[in-house]
């Protein structure tokens, strides 16, 4: 039981720091959406949805990061790494949303190529594509920051921003 639970806090620990990045991003995100919408009288979903996104999107860079591959240019200049990493997180992204899209339709549908059709079909594609653009940018930002702590140190980009010395795990 304790070694679940050492397991346990161990993601945790991982998915946190991400999940918090994305959650402020994705909540400001909903706040500009609601008030420009508001105007027209949309009612849009509530904050909850950036929380479930980001611990969504936090657990896709999280299985991100264990593939062999995603740190394939670790002496080379960090915009590499930076451009790499946030192409892998997109297309992984990317290609989870849309299963998460997908899902809904093949509970209807006997298929999966009718399922896909109507996906196609029904989705409202303007603002799937726009949620991706914004994950571009978002992972692009969140990649920088990754591998500047990976390049200075935690401690030294602690002591840089916050004038703090950093605590050792």
């Amino acid at each position: 039981m304790k070694k679940l639970f050492n397991l346990f806090k161990h993601e945790f620990k991982l998915v946190l720091p991400i999940t918090i990045f994305f959650f402020i991003a994705f909540t400001l995100i909903a706040t500009t959406q609601r008030l420009i919408l508001r105007e027209y009288h949309v009612p849009l979903t509530g904050y909850a949805t950036a929380l479930i996104g980001a611990l969504l999107v936090g657990k896709v860079v999280l299985i991100v990061d264990k593939l062999h591959f995603i740190n394939k240019f670790p002496e080379h200049p960090l915009i590499y790494n930076i451009t790499w990493k946030s192409s892998v997180y997109f297309f992984a992204t990317l290609m989870f949303r849309y299963v998460e899209h997908l899902i809904p339709f093949l509970r209807k549908h006997d298929s999966f190529v009718e399922a896909n059709h109507h996906l196609w079909n029904e989705i409202i594609w303007p603002h799937f594509w726009l949620i991706q653009m914004w994950l571009v940018v978002l992972f692009f930002l969140y990649a920088t920051i990754r591998e500047l702590v990976r390049a200075i140190g935690k401690e030294e980009i602690l002591r840089m921003f916050l004038g703090m010395q950093g605590q050792s795990n």
